[in-house]
């Protein structure tokens, strides 16, 4: 499934699928960049929807598929992905994801790492956690990831302010600018640069 003229992306989302929804945006006319397919292991994530409504393959995933089996590996590799964005995906990626697709796989994070991440740390909770413990600012961390939760190799941190008198509602949305502003243009860049160097080798 694999066009020459193009790069591939895989987007992996257990939920609503906004970052999906703006990376299926961006790349819909790219002349060399498609998002090839999404992989969801939530039944009910409108991110299916999403995908479904830009033509792109979607598919679902069980525990047992993921964690005891190759199965979800062996549809990946169909689709030939050379870069896999989480966004929104909520499940620890194993060992034969990692090691099958080394330095191919990144992550959104809605806060500063290393400051509240780790598991359990999504959505509503970190935003929470922000406002309570009466931080100054938060924003977003696209990283690589690995074998821990979000403890991978830093791409890019954007910052925006907490405001007096937030509700992690009102930080969130805040916050879900700057993934939907920078999410892109970081896929973009980093599936140009890595164009680049397979040209030259």
């Amino acid at each position: 499934m694999k066009r020459p003229d193009k790069k591939n992306i895989v987007i992996f989302a257990s939920g609503s699928g906004s970052n999906a929804q703006r990376l299926l945006e961006h790349f819909e006319h790219h002349p060399s960049i498609r998002v090839a397919a999404l992989f969801s292991n939530n039944p009910k994530a409108y991110a299916l929807e999403r995908a479904e409504t830009y033509r792109v393959p979607a598919f679902l995933f069980n525990r047992e598929d993921f964690y005891h089996s190759d199965k979800v590996l062996e549809q990946l590799r169909q689709f030939e992905p050379d870069l896999i964005v989480l966004a929104g995906f909520l499940w620890l990626v194993p060992q034969n994801l990692l090691r099958a697709f080394p330095n191919r796989i990144i992550n959104i994070h809605p806060a500063l790492l290393p400051q509240y991440g780790g598991k359990g740390m999504h959505g509503r909770h970190v935003h929470a956690a922000v406002v309570q413990a009466g931080e100054p600012e938060s924003g977003i961390t696209i990283h690589y990831i690995n074998e821990e939760y979000d403890k991978g190799t830093f791409i890019l941190q954007e910052r925006c302010p907490v405001l007096p008198g937030d509700t992690p509602e009102a930080l969130a949305a805040r916050v879900l600018q700057l993934e939907h502003r920078h999410l892109p243009l970081v896929v973009e860049q980093l599936l140009t640069e890595q164009d680049q160097q397979e040209k030259k080798d």
